[in-house]
């Protein structure tokens, strides 16, 4: 779904969720407990360190271990309980619920307590936990629709509905509400205000999320709009991002005869789920994870929360727990396709392309008329250089669509540097023009067309068009500058290169490609002092090897000739 607020209220939320209640002092006690390798730790303080260093580098499982310790030696510290908390809920451990009940004025414990009141069916206590949260500030983003969900548990879809129709009706988070009424309304089997709610829920948005758009078909489906649940399924599944095929997979599956949210828990985890994917889209990766968690906790298995949480754990490099998470999903769930996309860009990140291209040659086989799992080998295979065989998988990707709109540009564009890399410049021209002609304003093929005509010494004066509309479309870009400045270069205007590539080294300082043009472009106007300058710098910043001979000889000789460059790259 679309991000239920702007940034300062998810920043504040994550603020509140994770509140670590330090009202005590640093621990320092002094025990003699030992890390899970048997090294000796320096006492309660030494664990507490390890277990928040650990934290910070989002190993879950060392941070729980370690505050868990430290917590043994020093219980009734708040600091070390609050930390240790969090690391638990993180980790996915039973401790969470013994601690969370420790700490009252913790918003994620009591969401943590809520929930396990919710399996309970002690729909009372739950609501007075949600209700103490306060509806002021952050927490009304997940309050209603929390609320909403336990009220229909005790009995009273009336009230539930009557939490959520004004925000539906009213509120600029209208969608997420609209779509949890729908699917209250489902549930208590009153078809013609599910209808009108999940109409609600999609009708701002021509191109809704797909777990929105498969929601929301559900609803309509059953309650008697089959035509129009189609057409919404019709609209995800016709995109070439991934989640097409978890559209065409929802298709396939029982999702619009059966509902995909069956219960209150199961609500509760929807809104959790959502709300955890805002987040890791504003950068906040703990919080997204905790809501992950919390997610996971209602609903166990459920996979937009685990795909998010490996999504999350693979940002921060941790590959082969975001491969347990993965693999804890259901083949037959409608993310299955997109999870296996997902898995097999992070076997390739930890070096086993062969084992990725495998993952992606079955699910290219069970998809035989969609482009997106040939699209992501050649994405892969270009990473390692092998560009013509990149080449063979864009190919096939591309033959599976018939009709390119718009939205197939990456194609082509992808095609077209692999065929450039592999020495095929006359095809890698054609796929790039083809690219502009499908999606005219694309900063990125402007700039690698304009900047490859540029190095070649063709076109120059429609390269520079093309240049300065990307740096429009993209100002602070430095490699775009760049290029222009390139450009510039090669068309004898020395002065105007001088411009753009000083603006490029300010945006791109450390790119050896830019600093070693600017050296060209100080030279031209002599100022040979500077030039060198460029020159030795680039030689610092890991030129390609082809190009530091060419350096070298540039700091040498100086620069008797305009010089010939590899082409300034957007890959």
């Amino acid at each position: 779904m679309h991000p239920p607020g702007p940034p300062w209220r998810l920043a504040l939320l994550a603020a509140a969720l994770l509140s670590a209640c330090a009202a005590g002092g640093v621990p320092g006690t002094d025990r003699g407990p030992r890390s899970p390798s048997g090294q000796p730790i320096s006492g309660v303080f030494g664990n507490y360190l390890v277990g928040r260093f650990a934290a910070s580098e989002t190993d879950t499982r060392i941070a729980a271990d370690m505050l868990l310790q430290a917590l043994r030696a020093d219980p009734d510290n708040p600091e070390i309980l609050s930390r240790a908390f969090l690391a638990t809920l993180l980790d996915g451990r039973t401790e969470a619920v013994r601690l969370a009940r420790r700490l009252p004025e913790n918003p994620a414990a009591s969401l943590l307590l809520a929930g396990v009141d919710v399996h309970a069916a002690r729909w009372d206590r739950a609501e007075q936990r949600l209700r103490t949260l306060g509806r002021a500030g952050p927490v009304q983003v997940l309050q209603p629709a929390l609320l909403a969900w336990v009220q229909l548990g005790r009995g009273q879809p009336d009230g539930a509905l009557a939490t959520l129709r004004p925000l539906a009706e009213g509120n600029r988070l209208r969608a997420v509400n609209a779509l949890h009424a729908a699917l209250i309304a489902d549930i208590a089997g009153r078809p013609r205000e599910a209808e009108r709610f999940a109409r609600m829920a999609v009708a701002d948005q021509p191109n809704p999320p797909w777990r929105l758009a498969v929601l929301a078909a559900g609803v309509l489906h059953r309650a008697g709009k089959p035509q129009e649940a189609q057409r919404l399924l019709d609209g995800i599944a016709g995109g070439g991002d991934d989640t097409a095929l978890a559209a065409l997979a929802a298709q396939r599956g029982a999702m619009l005869t059966g509902r995909a949210i069956a219960s209150p828990a199961e609500g509760m985890a929807e809104a959790y789920a959502a709300l955890a994917g805002a987040m890791r889209q504003q950068g906040a990766g703990d919080f997204s994870l905790v809501l992950a968690q919390l997610a996971l906790r209602m609903r166990p298995g459920f996979a937009p929360a685990l795909v998010l949480m490996a999504d999350t754990l693979a940002d921060e490099d941790h590959e082969e727990q975001a491969l347990e998470a993965l693999d804890r999903i259901a083949g037959d769930d409608p993310l299955a396709p997109v999870v296996q996309l997902r898995r097999a860009v992070l076997l390739d990140k930890l070096d086993r392309l062969d084992d990725a291209a495998t993952v992606l040659r079955r699910l290219s086989a069970a998809y035989p008329d969609r482009p997106q799992a040939p699209y992501r080998l050649g994405d892969l295979l270009r990473g390692r250089n092998r560009f013509a065989e990149a080449a063979l998988a864009y190919d096939e990707a591309i033959a599976r669509v018939p009709s390119p709109g718009p939205g197939d540009w990456p194609l082509f564009y992808a095609r077209g540097i692999a065929r450039e890399r592999s020495g095929d410049w006359p095809r890698a021209e054609a796929d790039f023009l083809r690219a502009l002609e499908l999606s005219p304003e694309q900063p990125y093929v402007l700039n690698y067309l304009g900047y490859s005509w540029a190095d070649q010494g063709m076109h120059l004066d429609r390269a520079k068009a093309m240049l300065l509309r990307a740096t429009e479309l993209r100002p602070q870009d430095g490699n775009i500058a760049d290029s222009l400045g390139w450009v510039l270069f090669r068309l004898g205007d020395h002065a105007g290169a001088v411009q753009w590539l000083e603006k490029a080294v300010e945006l791109e300082p450390r790119s050896s490609v830019v600093n070693d043009h600017l050296g060209d472009a100080y030279w031209a106007v002599g100022r040979q002092r500077e030039a060198r300058f460029q020159w030795r710098r680039a030689q610092t910043l890991d030129p390609e090897p082809e190009e530091l001979p060419k350096i070298e000889a540039k700091l040498r000789d100086g620069l008797p000739d305009p010089p010939a460059s590899t082409a300034q790259r957007q890959p």
